[in-house]
């Protein structure tokens, strides 16, 4: 199955290099399981992560997201069986 990561972030608040950074922890971690991972700009302090069209983070609901919570609801939905090791710990 493929699946498509999609990252919305806020070019007025200049955080494409949050969005960028975030972009390359999940496609080094998923480099097998992703077939698409894509930045999309957006205005008004949006920060959006999806995973095959789901909403998994909202900025304004949840706050930044922590690299490892990003990368264990990816897993969830693209790759259950996926250890990260570190990541899985609890926080």
């Amino acid at each position: 199955m493929t699946h498509r990561v999609q990252i919305e972030y806020c070019t007025q608040c200049r955080w494409l290099p949050r969005a960028a950074w975030l972009a390359q922890e999940l496609l080094t971690t998923f480099e097998a399981e992703l077939t698409e991972l894509s930045l999309k700009p957006g205005t008004g302090g949006v920060f959006v992560v999806r995973v095959d069209d789901e909403v998994v983070w909202d900025r304004r609901e949840q706050g930044f997201p922590e690299p490892t919570a990003v990368k264990r609801l990816v897993r969830d939905r693209v790759a259950p069986e996926k250890s990260l090791g570190h990541s899985d710990k609890p926080a």
